[in-house]
């Protein structure tokens, strides 16, 4: 079963990063470029190889993920008191709207279609003739970070259930950061889809702790 695991802990580290970035634009109003851009290109990447191709490879998913697995490490072994409860909270919000966006196949068929032409409109940016997924950074375009933005209010933001971000007003009310921090909410319900398919539920958050600890020291490589 550590494969599962390993699986979980990946896709997890990928909520727990978009919720970390998401509180570093609205406190501080900006945030680890290499983290930004791997959150967003994992939700173009929607035929991958395997769980770590989502995110960059798995050499390179220490790096890309590093903001993730230190929130969920966090979560995993220290106390209440030491955790960043906004980040806790927009997490656990991620993994509460993904299982509403479950019941709806509508939205999810909007999505799919919408986050497909936003990838030809990345492809427009990209200087490479390539993978547009070999150049993440056009991602963060702020064309395209607009066009994800637009794409959470029209269908994330229709439920009733809202993620209510906090922080401070003069980065919340700048535009390019509500865009990007809706961005970032939809990278986060992208890697919230991915939990649930690798057999992710939440009580194993409270439950199964001691079989994610061992799998996040394996992927960072911490021994």
């Amino acid at each position: 079963m550590s494969r599962a695991y390993d699986e979980q802990a990946i896709a997890l580290a990928g909520v727990f990063q978009a919720a970390s970035l998401v509180e570093q634009i609205a406190t501080r109003g900006m945030v680890p470029q290499n983290n930004f851009e791997t959150s967003l290109a994992s939700i173009f990447n929607t035929n991958p190889e395997n769980t770590e191709a989502i995110f960059g490879g798995t050499h390179d998913l220490p790096f890309n993920l590093s903001i993730g697995f230190r929130n969920l490490d966090e979560l995993l072994n220290k106390s209440r008191a030491e955790q960043n409860q906004d980040v806790v909270r927009y997490a656990l919000s991620l993994l509460h709207l993904q299982k509403k966006l479950s019941k709806r196949p509508d939205l999810l068929q909007v999505i799919s279609e919408r986050i497909d032409q936003i990838t030809q409109q990345a492809r427009y940016f990209s200087e490479s003739d390539g993978d547009v997924l070999d150049n993440p950074a056009v991602f963060t375009h702020p064309s395209v970070i607009a066009n994800l933005a637009s794409l959470y209010q029209d269908t994330l933001s229709t439920f009733n259930f809202r993620i209510q971000v906090t922080g401070e007003p003069r980065h919340l009310q700048n535009a390019e950061n509500a865009a990007k921090i809706r961005a970032l909410l939809l990278a986060g319900i992208r890697a919230s889809i991915l939990w649930k398919q690798v057999g992710g539920k939440r009580w194993h958050l409270l439950f199964f702790k001691s079989r994610l600890r061992p799998s996040i020291r394996r992927i960072t490589r911490k021994g």
